[in-house]
């Protein structure tokens, strides 16, 4: 389970940045709904990391952040999640709080998971938005990240 979550990381962390260098390229294109989906993808991802580890939260779930710094962020999170990956029992059950004050229990594998499953959801969002708005989507499927 470790090396798929590796993978799925490393998938992960490939595509965030095809649709950093995107972003930045397209700055003057991209709709602000499109900013908005990447930074609270980014931001989620730091939230998560930040449970496992019991650590404080200093993101808000849709902070926006300047788009020249979107790919430290992601890079930020990635290095984060690996270390989870080799350093943590995954199948440890992690206690924490949600952003409405509810309380609740997952296992760092589930968590982690999640912020993949999360992280694909909104790409794809973005993807529709970019065509939407005359951008052609950037391609973040995970067989096509396999084909390489």
């Amino acid at each position: 389970m470790h090396q798929l979550l590796i993978e799925l990381f490393n998938y992960n962390h490939h595509s965030n940045q095809k649709l950093c260098k995107a972003f930045v390229e397209n700055q003057n294109k991209v709709s602000e709904k499109a900013i908005k989906i990447f930074n609270h993808l980014l931001n989620a991802h730091q939230i998560w990391n930040s449970r496992i580890l019991q650590k404080d939260i200093s993101t808000a779930v849709w902070e926006i952040h300047p788009l020249n710094e979107l790919g430290k962020i992601d890079i930020t999170n990635y290095n984060q999640s690996l270390e989870i990956i080799e350093k943590m029992n995954i199948d440890e059950v992690i206690y924490y709080t949600n952003t409405k004050g509810q309380k609740f229990s997952n296992s760092v594998r589930d968590i982690l998971f999640h912020v993949i499953n999360h992280s694909t959801y909104h790409r794809g969002q973005i993807a529709s938005d970019f065509r939407q708005n005359g951008l052609e989507p950037i391609v973040t499927d995970f067989i096509v990240y396999k084909r390489q």
